[in-house]
Order: structure tokens, then sequence, then C-alpha cells
């Protein structure tokens, strides 16, 4: 019984969203939020870099 508690929520969304999502609209919601996490990605990868070149090369130091 404590399985099936567990199982069915997630096996309504899943007939929910299969029921009411055409596969276009699925696959264009999943590609949005893919866009979204790659940029973000890539400004998080570009800030550090940055950070590492500028402890690399004295920044911050005071003379």
């Amino acid at each position: 019984m404590k399985t099936l508690s567990r199982f069915f929520p997630m096996a309504v969304v899943a007939l929910f969203l299969t029921l009411f999502l055409t596969s276009c609209e699925a696959i264009g919601d999943i590609f949005a939020a893919g866009a979204y996490t790659g940029i973000i990605g890539v400004i998080v990868v570009i800030a550090i870099i940055i950070w590492v070149v500028s402890k690399l090369f004295g920044g911050g130091r005071s003379s």
C-alpha cells in the first residue's frame, strides 16, 4: 500500500501530461528549459574563469 501511495501522484501527473499536452508542445518546453539552463551555465563558467585568471595574475593584491 505504501508503494502505491508513492507511485500514484507520479502516475496522475504522467497521465495528465500524456492526455493534455501534444508531443510538440512538450518537446518545445523541454528545449526552452534546456536553452535557459545552457545560457546560465555559460555565464557561470565565464565568471569562474574570470575569477581564476584574476587570482592568478594578482587581482586584488595591495602593493
